[in-house]
């Protein structure tokens, strides 16, 4: 029995062995991928060990697992130890489970992990392997896992040509790692082909390489072509996220909705992108003041936003946030940083301003104004110095009459009651105000749903005032009729003490009398008339007379008041002709039309009645008559053919009552168009008065005497001004016309001018004006020939002299330059005319 235990404790173990090798064909079979990872044998906790292709078993599995508890696999295909694993066998499997709850699916994909002991030990089999199996000359793929811990040389891959079969082939690589910058990371076994890392390489630095590998013989020959090797660096999680500030500041507004921003932070991460080791996942850990949570952070974009509405500055106006970002997606094994965010509560006119008081008393003395009387207080809990604090106070009622207002003091926010318009302690001895406050900026949309406005009661105390006496109204009148008797009393100007409500005690004085016609009695303001009045006075307005009166108490107060005489009409005047003279233009018209004018009252005044006065010259019957047209008008016509000249005919004009004036109206019958041709001329018809010269006739009698000079003065200068120059014969002098003068007897050794201006003696010098047709004088030994053609003359003496040809227009000569001997004249001449003569004919004959 004894014997037995032993037998039956090892076949149990067998057994166990068996059921576990069953078991893992069983998984292997069913698997649908088998993958061999290469690890040290001691791997610590939360490491990356490789990774695998998942989509390759599984595309549409939302569900992965592992068999064996010490590994984690995540979604893309990344395997992470859980625990610190010492591999005591070459060799350890487990099964990656994936599977989608949709439809119930579910594969496996198994995973071998052998050490480097296990693939040292099989590299001679291998070997032996590849000599007898064929292989091709091809990329293989090949990777490293950044900051791996060896044992190094850490061997990679194997790399063989086919022709190694028949020849001795020794194998070379070159390229970045080996012969480049990062030198002597790689190299390769010349006669195996073995391909092995030197040491740990940082793939942020490196993703990876490029070499190209070369199979040659000992004596050189290259039986196959360069092959490429890409040599790719795994990440590993090896870099922590940074957030780009180390404190972030945000703003939002109190009362803000749910949901809205505040702000966005934001971190970077060295690692490979696209995989596991840059997801990175915010979150909040720490928030202060912490309670109520008033904020939450979206976990993959790193928006902060409100998750309350509850937010109020007047009770908390800064937060303080600590945030985190964690990549792996936020595992618990991932690399975590953390910050700071400061987020500022903006404030909104959300509190009403209100009164510390409901009601105030105030008093002020009347007849006072721009004083303070009152300051009212408010309470407001938004932020000092903002459009959210600052009062507007308005008055609501009691301020008809516009006696008060109310401003806002900036410093201290109280409203200033002023007294703006004097206030009558008789009329009102108390006033009741209503003050409404409200903020300059508009109340938010939670405070407009209360009462959007505070209000307060003010009570006014007016206080008596002894201002003396009081001159209401300011204008006073009395009516009197003009021409009343001097000294005739009458009412005056009253005043009266508003506060024994009487006149007594209160003197008079005039101020002001334009034309002193009354007296102001001290005592009563009664007025005397001490000068004749007159209605229709200069200055006098619509009949009425002013005067200033100022009434005293005896205190010396006083007021000023105006009192207004209206002066009754009294027909004192008879009506009269304005226009004492007219002109009738007899050969026009035969009549003129007279408008009287009367300055009493229309009830006093027209219809007018107009008379011919008769006077001592009984002709005016005769000759005038006169003819009405209106109530203030008629029309004065001649009879009998007046002859022209001045008439006076007095005509009386009488009011409706039968006052009466007359006036003597000067006629002028005249010879004219128009009466202004009668201003001008003292008899009318004649003309024998004085005769007056008007602006534009004196204007042109100057500007002819001024061009009468203008011609004189050039008639005297081209006279006076010679100008000597030398003269030739022109070459078409026979052209010129020839005058030749009569030849006379020897007179006198002079030479005249026949134009009379100027005389000389042969052979001296003298000055002539030359015209356009010249003159001789022939003396007794000289000949003189004028040339004209234009304004040129030639002078020729035979008895010798100084000659020349001088081309005058219209200046002075000197006749000793002006002669010529004769003989030459002739000679000079005869040649031309025969050239001319000649041409003559030739032209005859063409």
């Amino acid at each position: 029995m004894a014997a037995a235990r032993p037998t039956s404790s090892g076949s149990g173990a067998l057994c166990r062995l068996v059921l576990l090798t069953l078991t893992i064909l069983i998984f292997a079979c069913d698997a649908c991928k088998k993958v061999t990872l290469h690890v040290p044998s001691k791997l610590d906790a939360e490491k990356f060990v490789g990774r695998v292709n998942l989509k390759e078993c599984f595309k549409s599995a939302n569900l992965i697992r592992s068999s064996d508890p010490d590994f984690q696999i995540l979604e893309d295909g990344s395997v992470y130890t859980k625990n610190a694993i010492l591999l005591s066998s070459e060799k350890r499997n487990f099964t990656i489970l994936l599977s989608n709850t949709e439809n119930q699916e579910e594969k496996k994909m198994v995973v071998l992990l052998e050490h480097q002991t296990k693939v040292l030990k099989k590299r001679h089999s291998k070997e032996k392997v590849l000599r007898r199996a064929k292989r091709r000359w091809a990329p293989i793929p090949c990777s490293v896992l950044e900051n791996s811990l060896g044992p190094f040389p850490l061997f990679l891959q194997q790399i063989q040509s086919d022709t190694a079969q028949n020849y001795t082939i020794y194998y070379s690589i070159r390229g970045p790692g080996v012969d480049r910058e990062p030198k002597n990371l790689f190299y390769v076994e010349r006669d195996t082909g073995n391909l092995y890392c030197t040491r740990a390489v940082d793939r942020e630095e490196y993703e990876s390489f490029e070499l190209i590998a070369f199979a040659t013989t000992p004596d050189g020959y290259t039986p196959e072509l360069p092959l490429p090797l890409v040599i790719k660096i795994e990440d590993e999680n090896d870099n922590y996220p940074i957030f780009t500030e180390t404190t972030y500041m945000f703003t939002v507004s109190e009362n803000s909705r749910v949901g809205s921003t505040v702000g966005q932070v934001c971190a970077t991460d060295k690692d490979e992108p696209d995989t596991m080791h840059t997801r990175l996942r915010y979150s909040i850990i720490q928030q202060l003041p912490a309670s109520p949570t008033l904020f939450s952070m979206h976990p993959t974009t790193g928006m902060i936003t409100t998750s309350s509405s509850q937010l109020d500055r007047e009770l908390v106006d800064r937060y303080q946030l600590k945030i985190k970002v964690q990549d792996m997606d936020g595992q618990y094994f991932g690399l975590q940083t953390t910050s700071t965010c400061i987020i500022d509560i903006k404030d909104v006119n959300d509190n009403l301003p209100t009164f510390t008081r409901s009601s105030y008393v105030a008093s002020v003395e009347e007849n006072t104004v721009d004083v303070e009387i009152l300051r009212v207080t408010v309470e407001d809990k938004d932020l000092i110095n903002t459009a959210n604090w600052r009062a507007n106070y308005t008055i609501l009622k009691g301020n008809e009459n516009g006696n008060f207002k109310i401003v806002t003091d900036l410093k201290t926010n109280e409203g200033i009651l002023c007294v703006v318009k004097p206030l009558n302690y008789e009329e009102r001895q108390q006033v009741n105000l209503q003050i409404g406050v409200v903020n300059e900026a508009p109340y938010s949309n939670e405070a407009s749903s209360r009462s959007a406005m505070s209000t307060a009661t003010i009570t006014v105390n007016v206080q008596n005032q002894d201002e003396g006496p009081e001159c209401s109204p300011a204008l006073q009148t009395v009516r009197i009729k003009e021409n009343t008797q001097l000294r005739t009393p009458s009412n005056g100007y009253k005043a009266y003490d508003p506060e024994a409500r009487s006149s007594r005690g209160i003197k008079y004085r005039k101020l002001n009398d334009p034309k002193q016609w009354v007296t102001v009695d001290e005592n009563s303001g009664s007025i005397t008339v001490i000068k004749s009045l007159d209605r229709e006075a200069e200055n006098i307005r619509n009949g009425i007379y002013n005067i200033t009166v100022v009434a005293s108490d005896e205190d010396g107060r006083s007021c000023t008041g105006t009192l207004g005489i209206i002066l009754e009409d009294v027909n004192d005047n008879g009506p009269s002709i304005p226009k004492q003279q007219v002109i009738i233009c007899k050969p026009v018209t035969s009549s003129a039309e007279i408008v009287a004018v009367d300055p009493d009252e229309p009830i006093n005044g027209p219809p007018f009645h107009f008379t011919l006065e008769s006077t001592s010259d009984s002709d005016v019957q005769r000759r005038w008559i006169l003819t009405g047209i209106n109530d203030t008008a008629t029309r004065l016509s001649y009879q009998n053919d007046l002859p022209f000249g001045t008439y006076t005919v007095p005509i009386r004009v009488a009011d409706r009552l039968g006052q009466s004036h007359i006036t003597p109206l000067t006629v002028i019958l005249c010879d004219c168009i128009i009466e202004n041709d009668c201003t001008s001329r003292v008899s009318p018809r004649t003309g024998n008065g004085e005769v007056k010269l008007g602006t534009w006739a004196i204007l042109a009698i100057l500007l002819g005497i001024a061009l009468l000079f203008c011609i004189l003065f050039t008639l005297v200068c081209g006279a006076s001004r010679a100008t000597k120059q030398p003269k030739v014969f022109p070459d078409d002098l026979a052209q010129q016309n020839l005058i030749v003068s009569n030849t006379e007897a020897p007179g006198d050794d002079k030479v005249y001018s026949t134009n009379g201006f100027t005389t000389h003696t042969v052979g001296s010098s003298a000055q002539g004006i030359c015209g356009t047709m010249g003159s001789g004088v022939n003396t007794g030994r000289q000949e003189n020939i004028e040339l004209v053609k234009g304004h040129q003359t030639l002078e020729l003496d035979r008895g010798g002299g100084q000659r020349t040809l001088d081309s005058c227009r219209g200046g002075h000569v000197e006749v000793d330059n002006c002669q010529y001997a004769y003989t030459e004249w002739r000679n000079f001449t005869q040649s031309h005319l025969g050239e001319e003569s000649i041409r003559g004919q030739t032209l005859t004959k063409n």
